[in-house]
């Protein structure tokens, strides 16, 4: 029986995850600020992360075979979490995002040509530059500073720097690609906002030559992070099930589900699309977490479920 901590894990794939484990056999605790109560048979404790005493007395004297961190996402975060949970964890499991590699939101000089679909090894954060004398104490003022979206991959880009720089325990990150499915569990309502305009025949905003993604199901990230919480690979992986898709080619899909005709309003450049439209690229590449052991699913193999039960409970 292995002892897991995870940090968040109250809402969508990270119930899933904390489900999971406890399912295996691990013996599996939650902290969170007291927001929402574990399932059954998961242990809680309530601390504010960002509260470096308090989390300190909220932990005690605990120690962890792994900690999975759901909820990670500034320098100062993953600061706390360095310096609290040394010598406290045998390996620390960050969940990360796709939107590391997004290049709208890269600083200029940190946008080499890359390949695309994006391997890990192509975005080292160690070495970009930090945005300087940014307030990460208050994400409010960032946001004000670099705009939600850039303040999100900023945030994910520099904690994941904290922990590769002089490791004091094992540490992984996961790049997760955009998640799919869930239907009421998936907070984001990106796959509802296509299942809604298509049925009703409202036309969805796309670019003109829209770039694909990567994506990834609900259930198999929350397969791939116990995998990696059980695993002994350090460094960054990406998580994104095989086979990318552009905007046009998820509405083509979705609109065989639902017996309608998807209708397309096409966007002036730099105005906002609908969300998976992208006018530039950055799908991941998932090789290293293949060669890992770690067996994807399709894309076209699980989309066409996870459109049914969006529209199930619209």
């Amino acid at each position: 029986m292995r002892n897991i901590l995870v940090i968040g894990g109250s809402r969508y794939f990270g119930k899933t995850l904390v489900a999971r484990l406890r399912d295996a056999g691990d013996r599996v605790t939650v902290l969170n600020r007291g927001s929402a109560a574990p399932p059954p048979g998961v242990g809680h404790l309530r601390a504010d992360r960002d509260d470096e005493p308090a989390l300190l007395a909220a932990l005690s004297a605990r120690t962890f075979d792994a900690v999975v961190d759901q909820v990670c996402y500034t320098p100062l975060q993953a600061a706390v979490a360095r310096r609290v949970f040394a010598g406290r964890t045998g390996r620390y499991v960050m969940t990360s995002t796709i939107e590391v590699y997004n290049p709208a939101t890269l600083p200029g000089p940190a946008r080499p040509p890359r390949p695309v679909p994006v391997a890990e090894e192509h975005l080292d954060p160690t070495v970009l530059p930090a945005v300087a004398a940014l307030p990460w104490h208050d994400t409010g003022e960032v946001e004000r500073v670099l705009g939600p979206a850039r303040t999100y991959s900023e945030g994910k880009r520099q904690a994941e720097a904290v922990f590769l720089r002089e490791p004091v325990f094992p540490y992984a990150s996961v790049r997760v690609a955009h998640v799919l499915g869930g239907g009421p569990a998936d907070f984001t309502g990106r796959l509802a906002h296509y299942v809604e305009r298509i049925g009703s025949g409202t036309p969805v905003d796309v670019h003109e030559a829209p770039y694909a993604s990567s994506f990834v199901h609900h259930l198999e990230i929350a397969e791939l992070l116990h995998w990696a919480a059980d695993g002994e690979f350090t460094g960054p992986v990406n998580a994104a099930s095989h086979g990318t898709l552009d905007v046009r080619a998820l509405c083509e899909q979705a609109g065989r589900v639902l017996g309608r005709r998807p209708r397309y309003r096409v966007v002036a450049a730099g105005a906002e699309a609908s969300p998976y439209s992208f006018d530039r690229p950055y799908a991941m590449d998932n090789g290293r977490a293949a060669a890992l052991g770690f067996g994807f699913g399709r894309t076209a193999d699980w989309l066409p479920d996870a459109v049914a039960e969006a529209a199930r409970t619209a």
